[in-house]
């Protein structure tokens, strides 16, 4: 148990106190929450921009944002301006992307499953790569290609068998996973095979991800010493390691930086000899501490024996992360920010579920009260990326700040919005 104010490094980078209140971007979020409602994200501008310098810093011209992280028009046009490519893995992604007035030559599209006409928007787009997951896309290239449409550039997605540090569902290069070709059996290598002597594309690298939220970035080391022979083997002229470098949540985690991680990754390279060049795709350490979500306190219920239960408008509609995976998270009240937090509180949202639970073991200031604007810090990553509108719940207003000024991004959907799409 904690009483102590929240942890510092989980707030965004402009985050400062006037009078007590916590402001980002130079701007009040107790005033956001007055005028664009609750529940709300609020994004730092200034975070967002330093984070993708830093990631073009420490990889150079290739590395992309994987926007599956968080992706709306304004996040992609910024990415673009900072010198990214933008990694998207479904035909959605690459519409927003595209919209945003991102050229298809600085897109990468992943997918396991990318369907014919997600391909064909793809290469009409002309997309720098796309990274080959399957045999059956193998045969959807040559089928469109043989309808006339260009060669694409691609990257073979290969599963190193390697088992990252992480949550089970986060894994994404151990044996058992949907994802890329294995290096057992020989598969890989006959991807490989199959992508150089078809006339349907055109073979330029390899890319290997082991998984997402990885703290131990040896586990990077590891993977990257795995594939080393496969890739040298291969003649690819690009190596991707993917993304997946963890963030910090609550008190007591500690993330490694972008650079650190990239340093990690270009030493684990030159000792093995890869030739090729290293690019990556972060997307989490990009936008999750840049984000916070407010929410307005509704319900303050005491259970004597048991617990305090503190319900705010909002829940697994706007952050299933907590029910998918078990994330556990901070909470504060911008109100008094520095304040000892002896309260403690399970944060539940308002969805007809007992699983809906934000912050499981919650300290809040003593006088915490219904009214208060209630802030979770670390939530720009895979929160309004996989909301939703279960018990017809509209999804949030998201907003960036920036210099004292506010701007918003994404509408709050309406109740009208909710039938928008119901013909009855």
């Amino acid at each position: 148990m904690t009483s102590k104010p929240i942890p510092w490094h989980l707030l965004p980078e402009t985050s400062e106190l006037v009078d007590g209140r916590l402001h980002v971007g130079g701007v009040d979020l107790i005033g956001v929450a007055a005028r664009f409602g609750t529940a709300v994200f609020v994004y730092d501008e200034h975070h967002l921009r330093s984070r993708c310098r830093e990631a073009v810093a420490a990889f150079g011209d290739g590395v992309a944002y994987a926007s599956k992280a968080f992706l709306c028009k304004a996040m992609a046009k910024i990415a673009y301006e900072e010198g990214m490519f933008i990694d998207v893995a479904t035909g959605g992604e690459l519409h927003v992307a595209l919209a945003a007035g991102v050229p298809g030559d600085r897109l990468v599209f992943h997918g396991n499953n990318k369907s014919m006409v997600e391909l064909e928007l793809a290469v009409d787009s002309g997309v720098s790569r796309i990274v080959v997951d399957s045999f059956d896309e193998m045969d959807r290239i040559e089928s469109i290609a043989a309808a006339g449409r260009s060669t694409p550039d691609v990257l073979i997605r290969i599963n190193p068998g390697i088992e990252a540090h992480t949550h089970e569902y986060l894994q994404t290069g151990v044996p058992d996973s949907k994802f890329g070709f294995p290096l057992a059996a020989g598969v890989a290598s006959e991807a490989i095979e199959r992508a150089r002597s078809s006339s349907a594309m055109t073979f330029v690298g390899v890319h290997a991800h082991i998984g997402s939220q990885v703290f131990d970035v040896a586990s990077f080391g590891k993977a990257i010493e795995a594939v080393a022979p496969f890739v040298n083997a291969s003649g690819a002229e690009e190596f991707s390691i993917g993304g997946g470098l963890g963030v910090a949540y609550v008190e007591g985690e500690v993330a490694d930086t972008i650079t650190s991680w990239a340093d990690v990754i270009h030493s684990a390279a030159e000792q093995n000899q890869i030739s090729a060049r290293i690019v990556a795709e972060p997307g989490r350490s990009i936008v999750a501490d840049a984000g916070v979500t407010l929410y307005t306190v509704g319900t303050i219920k005491d259970i004597p024996g048991v617990r305090t239960y503190l319900s705010v408008d909002g829940g697994i509609s706007e952050n299933p992360r907590p029910v998918l995976y078990g994330s556990g998270y901070e909470a504060f009240l911008p109100r008094a920010v520095d304040a000892e937090r002896p309260l403690e509180a399970r944060i539940v949202g308002k969805h007809c579920e007992s699983g809906d639970i934000i912050v499981r073991d919650a300290y809040l200031p003593a006088d915490t009260a219904i009214g208060d604007i209630l802030c979770t810090p670390v939530t720009g990553a895979y929160g309004y990326s996989m909301s939703s509108n279960y018990n017809r719940v509209p999804r949030p207003a998201v907003v960036f700040v920036n210099n004292g000024e506010t701007r918003l991004v994404l509408e709050r959907e309406t109740l009208e919005d909710m039938l928008s799409h119901d013909v009855g």
